[in-house]
């Protein structure tokens, strides 16, 4: 699989990660080797999360024989630093491990809340003291709202930003092109979620994919299309969605990449017009 440097931390990550939920509810025999197939597959980028169930219990023991080799990313979506120092130390004892190669401040979705996690008392004050304690190596957050986004990157000098990179939120819900042009001057590393996905699941719909927050793309051709589309863009990488199966769809996509053109991606866009909006 590529690899693709991450900003100016110069670790080469590759361009589709392992996202915890995969090992979610999964038992630790499988989670073993559901990481054993990953590491195979040329995978080195793993993403967690305190709120992925007990991903985290699954993914640590999994990742043990590895952990030297992986870049093993996690979270928090703790606002204030005590309780996020609380929620960090039980993160590296259920990934089985004494440090973090990237923590990042979850789901900033509001003004209101990177202005807690930056102000006195609040959770960025934790992540300072582990990185000086060593605990962890890098400092990044994930986004929902642009407007947030580009307040955390103007306030601190982050090592990455992971938010949303698909069709339907770039080209429909005008989410992303702001960010991506922020954090690229600024030297911030560019990770993305939902590369696959297609649109909100509608209200009583059965769930093919249930440990998947959207409705995704789901066979070969599509996924082609979705991962061209993200990779095309100046990310280091995305993460793969929440089953195991579409995972590798999106591995096996990212083996057929070429760059897309803008006549493609206009054509695409054109396509998609009048669909429903998915959110970032």
């Amino acid at each position: 699989m590529d690899k693709r440097k991450l900003g100016r931390t110069g670790e080469e990550l590759s361009v589709i990660g392992f996202g915890g939920i995969v090992v979610t509810n999964e038992t630790p025999a499988a989670a073993a080797r559901l990481v054993s197939e990953a590491i195979d597959r040329g995978i080195n980028y793993f993403d967690v999360a305190p709120s992925y169930g007990n991903a985290e219990e699954r993914l640590g023991p999994a990742l043990k024989p590895y952990r030297e080799s992986v870049f093993l990313a996690c979270k928090t979506g703790q606002r204030k630093a005590a309780e996020a120092r609380e929620e960090l130390h039980r993160s590296l004892s259920r990934l089985c491990t004494d440090h973090l190669d990237l923590y990042q401040h979850h789901g900033v979705s509001t003004v209101q809340d990177a202005e807690e996690i930056l102000g006195p008392g609040g959770a960025m004050e934790t992540f300072l003291d582990a990185k000086e304690a060593g605990l962890i190596r890098y400092i990044g957050f994930s986004a929902h709202s642009e407007e947030a986004a580009l307040l955390m990157l103007d306030r601190f000098p982050f090592d990455s930003v992971l938010f949303p990179v698909n069709f339907a939120c770039w080209h429909q819900g005008h989410f992303g092109s702001r960010i991506m042009s922020r954090a690229s001057e600024l030297g911030v590393g560019r990770l993305a979620l939902k590369a696959l996905a297609r649109r909100p699941w509608t209200e009583g719909e059965e769930r093919k994919w249930p440990k998947c927050w959207y409705c995704p793309v789901d066979d070969l051709d599509d996924a082609k299309v979705a991962v061209r589309f993200a990779l095309s863009k100046p990310i280091t990488a995305a993460v793969g969605p929440s089953h195991a199966e579409l995972l590798w769809l999106a591995c096996d996509a990212a083996s057929h990449f070429t760059p897309m053109s803008e006549e493609e991606e206009s054509a695409i866009a054109d396509k998609l017009s009048g669909e429903a909006i998915f959110p970032g």
